[in-house]
């Protein structure tokens, strides 16, 4: 701002304005207000020590404030001291202010202006650079301690003297500005301000009760805002992308946003705006970033180089009949008393206008320059007056930031001369979490809600859009309030969509609303059209027939591109996700004609059959179409929507979709395998919980016994939809989730005091509710459960894991098989409350593998009190557990005694020693139903093999299985083994692979095999170290004629000359050998030719 000469304010710059001492003293008077005539004189009215001192305070007020700075902001003020129009009053050359510190700028200004001059100066200067805060704390201090600044009149010492500094002072201070109407600016925009907190400060909750507000603060999140244009490529890549992939490109495009308070701000060449339009889709939250820079401003929080701030909605200047004048707008739209408005728009340069909803004027503001207005008080159409201020006719040095959606940006731009536009994109991941912590009062509520939202793919994606969040936070705090929380699962996709579509669809007004159902039809069929032709973005020609001839609607639900095509620009159109198309798609199946009079749309067929035939060779592109088909035949979604749009929704096509459902299974493995009674596809759980009837849920699952899934990473949501469907399961015998990962991802949640939160884990924990499979458990529980075989191996199951599925066992009578091998994480703790419930429940428990889940001897006591619990256990598996010897011992001796029905006992790689062996011999005798003993991988070595050997060869052991593999045996342990034999007729099996044996450990097994009484079937000798001596024995076993069926030498290192002599051995004496498996490495042709001779031999 310049400061103005002696001779006072141009005639022109105010209405019938006087300057000069006399002049403004006459002024003030007639105001009220008396005025020292003292022009020349000291504050104290004499010079002298008095004025020294007052110079003194002022210098160190001045010196205050620039030692405040940044030295950014101090190169500023210099600069701005040295070249800015000062009228009235010579600038302090550059070259004195160039290496100036903060002293040296005071002092050089108290020798050019004076005491109080130069801090008033200072406090305009700080203006003009757009520091008004600093400026302001400058005033405040100055009159706090020296009192109400003069007038008029400045000290004598200063170089220009009192003539000068008469007018410097008319011009510097602002309450001096020639007002006749008016009174003080600064009074009035104070007043203002406070106005504009009061009516923007709050926000009502739409969703509230009658009188229910909300701190607009403390519920607005930032939102990301891009200046850069994106091509034709990256929109397809942003309209299509879901869950981790469109978080990083909001992450990607949140690195280059433009904050809210940078939008005027010079650019890297220096160039400002005047003009900026704010571009959103719709519920995207631009009218709430409107509001809140209503607020920010009348804070001081940005903005500041601004004096007023208008807010103008383009949806009130439709219900302005007649002809009005800008003041008049102004008028209608300023809260607060009234404004002296003539005096405000007299510096235009200091005003912002905010024009929100620009594509929601009625009236076309393209009007001819000739018709336009100039002056603020002039009376014309609220048309030629908005059109006047869009064109800069008036007020053209004021600036303006305007809102719109997509589609009406190209009328905009040929309105505006050098506009910036900013995109706003919607929340970033951190702004999404940022937006729930805001709505929601607890901070427990709120990271309840986010972590469910972010296991949710989709509907986390959707959250981008405001309004869309804003829903789902809504219908999350509900489902919240009521018993059993989120568990149950909040509103379907589906239902959210038609919440949103709903939203939308309000905002019409007037004729329009009678159009909804005939656009919507269009809109559906283009939707499908692009669905099944795997596009996103669609020509103009293509949607002009669509909204009948209102380009009102268009704005509504389609998204305008422009994009540069050779030298010119061409507009595209895509809805604003992927998903949305996706949803009028499936819309466009379940719509009825209702008899149009209008030509039939020109689109895809509308047989819902081919395009389930479709899915099941691009499945990728019309699974959310196919989710949206069921979600649409649910009744209470059907009659929201046609309330909401006037269109019937048929449910015609709810058998093919059924059918369709149940032949999806019937995939070529499961007729392969006959298990077509199965459900492999999580898919078809998504379908049923979009359907939400249970009726319709119950007669889809009933042909079916069960379910498989393998290798999935089931979040949050896929836990809701399959705990829905396994509640209404009616048949449900299998669960097999093999290999499937519970994601139970707590968010960073930094709100949340640490006690708290550690209070309420401790309180989940136990109740099992922390258990990644808590959600599974009490859908099982609720199911009344019939399960005969549950299986969740290599789920990554927690120690919480094992109270979730204790209360399940307890009241799953039928149980027969439970599977949680590969659960590494579930330890002890976790078996002790698993072995719980199964003692309550584990009658006719037949098998349980518990392999590679941490278990130790602690582990084992636990799982001994089942046994006794569970005499029908047939099969119990600790494979790849630390039981070491004591968990053998404790396993033991449950095993003993009668009753017991044990068959097949895992312990491979158990870091057992040979003192599990001798424990072991003791219980064989005692346990004649043992037929399987599994040893593999234990350093049992032939000690252990030796103490075993007493209860193998006891009459009363049964057992049919030993397995040794890798146990550090020799060839002494094959005597041992050889000695057995004879004396163990039910022994068929026995695995000797892995161990270094040797050629003379054949050798001394060879006796116990060519022994009549011995009745092994199948004896493994792979990787044993075996060479070519060995084969010799091996033909006198052949020659004896033993009871083999089985020989495996494979991984062995057999020359040419042995395996021949095999061949020829097992050519001459076949026996009862049906399988033999060598090594095929070395060997030549003329050995594999008799090796293929041999229907017998296999070649490994």
């Amino acid at each position: 701002m310049g400061l103005c000469g002696a001779g006072g304010v141009s005639q022109g710059s105010c209405h019938g304005a006087v300057c000069g001492a006399a002049g403004v003293s006459q002024w003030l008077c007639s105001r009220g207000q008396a005025v020292p005539m003292h022009m020349g004189s000291s504050r104290s009215g004499a010079p002298g020590s008095g004025h020294w001192q007052g110079q003194g305070r002022a210098g160190d007020l001045l010196l205050r404030a620039l030692e405040d700075l940044s030295q950014l902001d101090f190169k500023r003020f210099r600069d701005a001291l040295a070249h800015a129009e000062l009228r009235g009053c010579s600038p302090i050359p550059w070259g004195r202010l160039q290496n100036a510190d903060w002293i040296d700028t005071k002092n050089l200004m108290l020798e050019f202006y004076g005491a109080e001059a130069a801090l008033d100066v200072a406090m305009t200067v700080l203006e003009h650079i757009q520091l008004r805060n600093s400026a302001a704390v400058l005033r405040e201090s100055r009159e706090r301690e020296l009192g109400p600044a003069p007038l008029l009149g400045s000290s004598p010492s200063g170089r220009y003297g009192q003539g000068k500094a008469r007018g410097l002072l008319c011009r510097c201070r602002p309450m001096l500005r020639c007002c006749p109407r008016g009174g003080h600016l600064p009074d009035h925009r104070s007043g203002y301000k406070r106005a504009v907190r009061q009516a923007y400060g709050r926000m009502k909750d739409l969703n509230g009760r009658l009188g229910d507000s909300a701190s607009l603060s403390a519920r607005y999140a930032r939102l990301v805002m891009v200046t850069e244009h994106r091509d034709e490529r990256q929109r397809e890549r942003e309209i299509a992308a879901v869950g981790r992939g469109h978080a990083d490109l909001m992450k990607e495009r949140a690195g280059s946003s433009i904050a809210v308070a940078d939008l005027f701000k010079p650019d890297e060449e220096g160039w400002s705006p005047k003009e900026v339009v704010l571009l959103g889709a719709a519920g995207m939250g631009k009218t709430m970033t409107a509001r809140k820079i209503m607020l920010d401003w009348a804070c001081d929080r940005m903005f500041e180089e601004f004096d007023f701030v208008f807010y103008i909605h383009c949806r009130e200047g439709n219900l302005l009949a007649g002809e009005a004048s800008m003041a008049d707008l102004l008028a209608r739209c300023c809260p607060g008393s009234p404004l002296p408005l003539d005096a405000v728009l007299q510096q235009p340069e200091k005003l912002l206008f905010v024009i929100d909803g620009f594509d929601e004027l009625r009236f076309s503001v393209e009007q001819p320059w000739s018709e336009l207005c100039a002056e603020p008080g002039e009376r014309r159409p609220v048309a030629v007056v908005l059109a006047s201020l869009f064109r800069r006719r008036l007020l053209c040095h004021s600036s303006l930031l305007i809102t719109t959606r997509p589609a009406a940006l190209q009328s905009l731009r040929r309105l505006l001369e050098h506009e910036r536009c900013a995109e706003i994109l919607g929340f970033s991941e951190a702004d999404r979490r940022d937006y729930f912590q805001r709505f929601f009062g607890s901070a427990e509520q709120a990271a309840a809600a986010f972590r469910f939202v972010r296991g949710h793919e989709l509907l986390f994606t959707m959250c981008l859009v405001p309004v869309v969040c804003w829903i789902v936070c809504t219908v999350l705090r509900q489902q919240l309030g009521r018993a059993g929380g989120l568990a149950h699962g909040p509103r379907t996709t589906t239902g959210i969509y038609v919440l949103y579509l709903s939203a939308l669809l309000r905002s019409l007004r007037g004729w329009q609303r009678q159009d909804v159902p005939a656009v919507l039809r269009r809109l559906c069929c283009l939707a499908a059209g692009g669905v099944r032709g795997q596009r996103v973005l669609f020509e103009e020609k293509e949607v002009q027939g669509l909204v009948l001839g209102r380009q009102e609607a268009l704005p509504l639900l389609l998204n305008e591109h422009l994009f540069q095509k050779d030298i010119s620009c061409v507009s595209s159109y895509g809805f604003i996700h992927l998903s949305f198309q996706e949803f009028f798609a499936a819309l466009f199946y379940l719509l009825e004609d209702e008899g149009e009079e209008q030509e039939p749309l020109v689109g895809p067929s509308r047989d819902v059959r081919e395009l389930l035939e479709s899915y099941g060779s691009s499945r990728n592109y019309f699974v959310l179409t196919v989710r949206f088909l069921f979600g649409l035949l649910n009744e209470d979604r059907r009659r929201e929507l046609e309330q909401e749009t006037g269109c019937k929704i048929s449910a015609r096509i709810t058998q093919d979709l059924l059918e369709w459902l149940q032949d999806s299974q019937k995939t070529a493995l499961a007729l392969l395998l006959e298990e077509t009674g199965l459900v492999r596809d999580l898919e078809l759980c998504h379908c049923l919980y979009e359907l939400q009837d249970e009726r319709l849920v119950a007669a889809a699952l009933c042909p079916f016994t069960g379910l498989r899934l393998h290798g999935l990473n089931l979040n949050r949501f896929d836990q809701v939809v399959l705990a829905f469907s396994l509640r209404r399961f009616p048949g449900l015998q299998v669960l097999e989730l093999g290999h499937c990962c519970f994601l139970w991802d707590e968010p960073e949640d930094t709100a949340e005091p640490q006690p708290c939160k550690k209070l309420r884990r401790e309180a989940q924990e136990e109740e099992g509710m922390l258990s990644p499979i808590h959600m599974l458990c009490q859908a099982l529980e609720a199911s009344g459960c019939k399960l005969k075989t549950l299986r969740l191996d290599r789920c990554e199951l927690s120690t919480a894991c094992g109270t979730a599925l204790a209360s399940v066992l307890g009241t799953s009578p039928a149980l027969a098989e439970l599977g949680l091998a590969g659960n590494k994480d579930l330890g002890d703790e976790g078996v002790r409350m698993l072995c719980e419930g199964l003692r309550r429940g584990a009658g006719p428990l037949r098998e349980l593998r518990l392999g590679g889940c941490s278990i130790t001897a602690a582990g084992c006591r636990a799982l001994a009190s089942v046994l006794a619990a569970a005499p029908g256990l047939a099969l119990l598996d600790l494979s790849d557990n630390a039981v070491g010897d004591g968990g053998v011992r404790e396993l033991c001796a449950a095993l003993r005694g009668p009753g017991r029905g044990l068959r097949k006992l895992e312990l491979w790689q158990c870091g057992l020693t040979e003192l599990s062996c001798e424990t072991l011999a003791a219980v064989l005798p005692d346990s004649p139903s043992l037929a399987e003993l599994h040893l593999g991988g234990n350093a049992v070595g032939d000690g252990g093999v030796k103490r075993l050997s007493p209860g193998l060869r006891d009459p009363r052991c049964r057992l049919r299985s030993l397995r040794l593999w890798q146990c550090g045996l020799t060839e002494l342990s094959c005597e041992t083994l050889a000695a057995v034999l004879p004396d163990s007729p039910s022994l068929a099996e026995l695995h000797l692979g892995g161990n270094a044996v040797g050629d003379g450990g054949v050798k001394r097994l060879s006796p116990g095999l060519r022994d009549p009484r011995c009745r092994l079937r199948s004896l493994s000798l792979w990787q044993c170290g075996l060479l070519g001596a060995c084969c010799e024995d091996v033909c006198s076993v052949l020659r004896a004629g033993c009871a083999l069926e089985t020989l495996d030498l494979s991984e062995n290192n057999l020359d040419n000359g042995s395996v021949r002599a095999l061949c020829r051995a097992l050519e001459q004496h076949p026996g009862s050998l049906q399988r033999l498996w060598l090594p095929s490495s070395g060997l030549d042709e003329e050995t594999l030719q008799e090796v293929a001779a041999l229907e017998q031999v296999r070649l490994v």
